[in-house]
């Protein structure tokens, strides 16, 4: 536990000192909503046109629940993306720097989640208040409000386990270097499914019905869909118990999936030189 402390002040230190643009930043990753406000204005306009008055809902979602929806996808991806992760992982293990991590006493996995999480810390302690800022002045489309403590609860048990299944999810794709020396293409491939199947785009609830079931079953959306619907009420609260115990689950799943590729991973690797 000295160990880790250690080596989570040294990362928070580092990344608080180096990255003051976390707020610049955060603020500039909101600009996109603006056009997603605009489009989704246009959908509901001509909708409403088409029948004579303004829909109720699409997918189960207002208009102004869909513009709250895309402020809180904004604040589970950055707690569950991980950039640079997987391909970091591929590259020491190509290039022979995992053998710092066979040879001192510190684990790779634990070194690189403690970097993560103080990453974050960092990013939410300087970026809390642009954040601040876009929900005051976002405020009047939560018309609901704050949703009842055991739901808020929910919402940020989803967060913190988004950002565990996220962060093993990526050290999984990263340990098929031992196999792979290049995991871009993989990479490539697993950001493009999560973009569309995280919720990040659009709810999943616009899916045709056959398709959402799938995508449920998947873990994507817990990444991105799932805590924002926690949030507006999407997720009936006789229900929040089991999908937070599936979602559990898979973080579960990713832990073990990670530790298993890294073990039999270091036993066909092979280190030469200095």
């Amino acid at each position: 536990m000295a160990l880790w402390n250690t080596i989570l002040k040294t990362s928070l230190g580092e990344r608080l000192v180096y990255r003051g643009d976390f707020a610049l930043g955060t603020l500039m990753r909101f600009l996109p909503i603006i056009t997603q406000i605009f489009l989704w204005y246009a959908v509901f306009d001509a909708i409403g046109a088409a029948e004579g008055d303004n829909p109720t809902e699409i997918g189960g979602f207002r208009f102004r629940d869909m513009v709250a929806y895309y402020l809180l996808t904004m604040i589970a991806r950055a707690f569950s993306s991980m950039p640079g992760l997987a391909s970091g992982i591929a590259r020491q293990i190509r290039e022979g720097e995992i053998k710092r991590y066979l040879i001192q006493p510190i684990d790779l996995i634990g070194f690189l989640l403690l970097t993560r999480v103080a990453h974050k810390l960092a990013y939410y302690a300087i970026a809390i208040g642009p954040f601040a800022l876009v929900f005051f002045l976002c405020r009047n489309y939560f018309v609901d409000g704050w949703p009842p403590l055991p739901v808020f609860i929910a919402f940020c048990g989803s967060l913190v386990m988004g950002f565990l299944i996220g962060f093993f999810l990526e050290a999984t794709i990263g340990m098929i270097g031992f196999w792979f020396l290049e995991v871009t293409s993989l990479l490539f491939v697993l950001m493009l499914f999560s973009f569309f199947l995280s919720g990040h785009m659009f709810p999943l609830t616009l899916l045709p019905d056959g398709v959402e079931a799938v995508v449920n079953f998947l873990p994507f959306k817990y990444l991105a869909f799932f805590p924002a619907a926690v949030f507006l009420g999407k997720i009936p609260e006789q229900d929040l118990p089991m999908e937070l115990a599936i979602e559990a689950a898979w973080l579960t799943f990713f832990i073990v999936a990670c530790r298993i590729a890294y073990v039999r991973g270091l036993k066909r690797y092979s280190g030469f030189g200095g």
